[in-house]
């Protein structure tokens, strides 16, 4: 869910990327699938469904990274806070998930949120809340 203000997305990539992600086919290494695709585990979603698509990295990624990237956010105040919730499953030792912010004004990525090398072959749950007073990207 990406929440910024009143306005919620829910992103389930059952039909396609949802909109607050940037096209799928500009961020190469990412593969949508489902739980029955033959790719390996996670066999289901979060919630127990193998028909329900998630995004996987696929298998040439494994020792490189890859990256998925919001639309652009408007600022955030008191009334109007972003919280962004994901669900992750980490399938490797060596992986590592991180979630960036890049400020409008600035062309460095502030590393906000991350975990790694936590191989518990399930699904996990984040939030994060982000405060930034100019426009930004996640």
């Amino acid at each position: 869910c990406f929440n910024s203000g009143s306005c919620c997305e829910k992103c389930d990539f059952e039909t396609d990327l949802c909109k607050p992600l940037h096209e799928l086919n500009l961020q190469p290494g990412w593969v949508r699938r489902n739980g029955r695709s033959g790719m390996g585990p996670p066999y289901s979603d979060h919630n127990g469904n193998n028909n329900a698509y998630f995004l996987s990295l696929s298998s040439e990624m494994q020792s490189s990274s890859a990256t998925l990237r919001t639309n652009v956010f408007l600022p955030t105040d008191e009334e109007h806070v972003c919280q962004i919730t994901f669900h992750y499953w980490i399938s490797q030792i060596s992986g590592t998930l991180m979630v960036g912010l890049q400020k409008h004004s600035e062309d460095t990525i502030t590393n906000i949120w991350q975990v790694s090398g936590q191989l518990q072959n399930q699904w996990k749950a984040s939030t994060i809340t982000i405060n930034s007073t100019e426009k930004y990207e996640v």
